[in-house]
């Protein structure tokens, strides 16, 4: 897929924010250079194991269809080239520490000014603003500080992070949908932007909904396990032979599941008819669904309730998702070039029902920099 054929992205990016949004606007088209340090590159290629071909199969992940370059910015001569790469790109990247950037010559003010049509993309930790904007910070910290971890694991319980890296990978989503509009408003006005997003801000954004609720109730939002703060009954309930997923999303589907559990009335009792209801009975009605569900196995569930349209799922990990015919159907896994070992997950999106493939081999340390520096010279010696 090339949608973005002709853009070019200059990345300097560490782990994952900064290179998943690279890698989104790799898999649609873009010519991404990625700019590595010598002796071992982007930390994210020692995260392991596992390994694929001496890297982290977390790297292989977020780094796909990149080209890489290594350079010595504690040089001269490194930071020239950097400087001079940038200057052949549409979009710079990066999720340098607070002040690095700036520190190098590298500054959104410094790189916009010599680059007028330059997009610059600055991911940081806490923001822009505050008294915090200067603080590095991590997936973890950010999932404490800005509450996600508050609303996350069962009652009673210590509060967990967020299994997947949510505001990282947010973070990385929101820099390539800011650096799409500014490349399309470039169109229009010949002139790049500046585009400024930060963990902190996507994990406030993750927590818009419970935030939307402290606000109107005043309540505090509580970990709730997998259920819902403002549907019941929605989470996991045991059954005779493992825990199963029931989404009853509205009344209809609550007096259906009533029907299935064996106890109609249910849906014309007073307390369980309407969602509020429900809500404010939230622990009796569980208890009493759960009692019901613990009558028969699991799959005797699914079977019911899917034949009634009440959504229910059971609890899959990874290797029943991987050999589940759905995610087969979809084509996501998808092998990387010149290596049928490295299998990795897609983008999450198809356009005329074409999902990007992989283009690339996977980016071994460096391999671009002679052809990268080479081409680079060639056209300043044009010029």
């Amino acid at each position: 897929m090339a949608l973005l054929r002709g853009v070019r992205v200059i990345e300097l990016g560490q782990i994952l924010a900064a290179p998943f949004a690279a890698e989104i606007l790799a898999d649609l088209g873009a010519d991404v250079i990625k700019v590595e340090k010598p002796n071992g590159g982007d930390d994210a290629r020692g995260w392991g194991p596992p390994y694929w071909d001496g890297d982290a199969a977390l790297f292989h992940q977020m780094n796909r269809n990149k080209r890489s370059v290594v350079l010595d910015l504690k040089t001269q001569e490194g930071l020239d080239s950097m400087v001079g790469l940038i200057g052949s790109a549409d979009v710079f990247v990066h999720n340098m520490r607070p002040g690095a950037a700036d520190a190098l010559g590298l500054g959104a003010v410094a790189l916009r000014t010599k680059y007028p049509r330059l997009i610059y993309a600055d991911i940081g930790a806490f923001g822009h603003a505050g008294p915090l904007k200067d603080r590095p910070g991590y997936e973890l910290l950010l999932q404490a500080f800005s509450g996600i971890m508050s609303i996350t694991g069962e009652p009673g319980g210590l509060p967990v992070r967020s299994g997947p890296s949510i505001s990282d990978l947010g973070t990385g989503m929101w820099a390539a949908i800011g650096i799409l509009a500014a490349l399309f408003d470039r169109t229009r006005t010949g002139e790049g932007r500046l585009v400024q997003t930060s963990l902190f801000e996507t994990a406030l954004c993750w927590t818009g909904i419970p935030i939307a609720n402290h606000l109107a109730s005043g309540a505090r939002p509580a970990r709730l396990g997998s259920g819902h703060p403002s549907v019941v009954p929605y989470g996991t309930f045991p059954t005779a032979t493992g825990p199963l997923i029931v989404a009853a999303g509205n009344d209809r589907l609550f007096a259906r599941l009533a029907e299935v559990l064996g106890h109609p009335e249910w849906a014309g009792d007073s307390r369980f008819a309407m969602n509020d209801g429900r809500v404010r009975a939230r622990a009796e009605l569980e208890g009493l669904v759960t009692a019901a569900l613990r009558r028969k196995p699991r799959d005797e569930w699914i079977t019911l309730l899917e034949a009634k349209g009440i959504p229910c799922a059971p609890i899959m990990e990874i290797p029943e998702v991987l050999d589940h015919a759905q995610t087969r159907a979809l084509d996501i896994i998808e092998a990387s070039p010149g290596s049928s070992e490295i299998r990795l997950v897609g983008l999450p999106l198809s356009i005329d029902g074409e999902r990007p493939k992989p283009r690339r081999p996977h980016l071994k340390l460096g391999a671009d920099t002679h052809a990268v520096l080479a081409a680079l010279n060639a056209t300043e010696e044009r010029r």
